[in-house]
């Protein structure tokens, strides 16, 4: 029903910053709950981020936390994920993800809508 495709994802030095996009199809984006998980090497699929349908809530996991922030933009059906004062152990692929319901949910199970990912590294 709706497909996401990730974008902006790169190399960057440790501290420094980018911004990830996820583009949605469909009329219907501003239904949907919306996340960001990300997942390295050997290591489970962490939630990083979630926000409400309309963009007024967010919820970050907490090694994130003052250095993400999320956001949407209805109008353009799209997601954001500003990253900044990047870490080495931020390197991952991060992923876009949606789900139907009220209220931000932090587990990936909840969501039913993947993108493929978009690969970050930050190098030290």
């Amino acid at each position: 029903q709706v497909q996401l495709v990730e974008s902006g994802g790169g190399l960057v030095q440790a501290g420094g910053s980018l911004r990830l996009s996820c583009a949605a199809s469909g009329r219907t984006f501003s239904s949907y709950n919306m996340g960001w998980f990300r997942q390295a090497p050997g290591k489970e699929r962490e939630f990083v981020a979630g926000i409400n349908l309309s963009g007024s809530r967010t919820y970050y996991g907490d090694s994130v936390k003052g250095r993400f922030t999320i956001s949407r933009d209805n109008a353009q059906n799209t997601v954001y994920l500003q990253m900044n004062s990047l870490k080495p152990d931020d390197t991952a692929v991060y992923y876009c993800a949606a789900r139907i319901g009220d209220g931000i949910l932090i587990t990936a199970g909840g969501y039913g809508y993947w993108g493929q990912g978009t690969q970050v590294t930050v190098s030290s």
